[in-house]
């Protein structure tokens, strides 16, 4: 049940955040950069939250359903604004980082809760349904925005009603706790990088797909948006190439990536993700028409499907069962860093070098990382 509003509430990210940002509230190049970054700052300061929840004791669910409490507050002060700039730019800011705080504290719910053996195939079930929900509102909200049936106001208030039911469905979800801390040591978790040579190395190869993959990520709307580049669609068509086609080539492929995680050899099917991210960001930035946009896209989409199995998953083979959200914090809050190093760097520099030169950078980090890893795969291919 979850599923279904997670879904609805990440086309903000996706799509309809920046967009309204854009079309309604003719925002400038910095405040732009704000909603790109908000999500990414809520991973970033992730870091805190399992400390956080080690030290009071409470639930990981309840703790979660907190932070979107907080998180439906914010799109509900965005609704009413009525039209106010500062006031759109706090509460969607707000919800945003919000809405992401609490992914380390998930992470130890699908260590806990789904087994281990068919880990992978649940979780891209779920993924499915996710992915499901957020394709059919972005079509949908996507439509009545052009035919002026709605206006943005009553997206922001779906948006904090969807924050609400997530709250509300991770409550009823049987508790999860932590072993609890009697201090609290918010920079612990960072130990692990000195101790766990894996872990290092995979943190350090995530970091350059990271880079080069939200650097594109953080365009996507604004490619198409807005009429310097040479495309300037409307709304639904906005929503169709960055929400509805990927998510569409998400639900059509996250089954297989679910049975694959369970089945392949991590390093490879890394490898593998990433060639889709590869392909997909340079399809984008050099297609000369809609179809391949959305070609690109659906390419994106796939990647995206199998990226975010291993992104929410990869911990649990690596961590001790104890220290998945210490792991996943680190993830997290690096994430973080790079989300918002990014957001604030991908405006000006498309600006400045164009679209073509963002995509070739963002493609070659993502190669660069692949190679990286290769001595893994060659090593473990051989293992096997």
């Amino acid at each position: 049940c979850r599923a279904l509003p997670m879904g609805v509430t990440e086309t903000v990210v996706s799509t309809f955040g920046l967009l309204i940002a854009i079309r309604y509230l003719h925002v400038d190049t910095l405040s732009k950069s704000y909603f790109v970054a908000a999500p990414a700052l809520g991973l970033l300061l992730s870091l805190f939250s399992v400390a956080a929840v080690r030290r009071l004791g409470w639930s990981v669910n309840t703790s979660a359903a907190l932070a979107w409490f907080v998180s439906a507050a914010g799109f509900a002060v965005a609704a009413l604004g009525h039209e106010s700039v500062v006031c759109y730019i706090i509460g969607v800011v707000v919800a945003l980082v919000a809405h992401s705080i609490p992914a380390p504290l998930l992470s130890q719910i699908y260590r806990r809760h789904y087994p281990g053996e068919i880990r992978g195939k649940l979780f891209s079930i779920v993924g499915m349904v996710r992915a499901g929900a957020a394709a059919g509102f972005a079509y949908l909200a996507g439509v009545w925005l052009v035919e002026g049936k709605v206006g943005y106001e009553l997206l922001l208030w779906i948006f904090a009603g969807c924050s609400l039911l997530k709250s509300l469905f991770t409550v009823m979800m049987k508790p999860v706790h932590l072993r609890k801390s009697h201090k609290l040591s918010l920079l612990d978790a960072f130990g692990h990088l000195k101790t766990d040579l894996v872990f290092r190395k995979l943190i350090s190869t995530w970091m350059l797909l990271g880079i080069g993959n939200l650097l594109c990520m953080s365009l996507f709307v604004e490619y198409i948006t807005n009429d310097y580049y040479g495309f300037a669609f409307n709304e639904a068509k906005i929503s169709m190439v960055t929400t509805t086609v990927p998510m569409l080539a998400f639900i059509v492929s996250s089954f297989v990536w679910g049975v694959v995680y369970d089945k392949m050899e991590f390093y490879r099917l890394r490898v593998l993700v990433n060639l889709f991210f590869f392909a997909g960001i340079l399809v984008f930035f050099f297609a000369p028409s809609y179809l391949w946009l959305c070609v690109g896209m659906a390419l994106h989409g796939m990647g995206k499907a199998g990226g975010n199995i291993l992104w929410s998953l990869w911990t649990t083979k690596f961590a001790p069962a104890d220290h998945v959200g210490e792991y996943m914090s680190v993830h997290t809050c690096l994430t973080g860093f790079r989300g918002v190093i990014s957001a604030f760097v991908a405006f000006p520099l498309i600006l400045l070098v164009g679209p073509h030169v963002i995509g070739s950078i963002g493609a070659g980090l993502i190669l660069l990382s692949s190679l990286w890893l290769f001595p893994e795969v060659k090593k473990n291919w051989g293992e096997n």
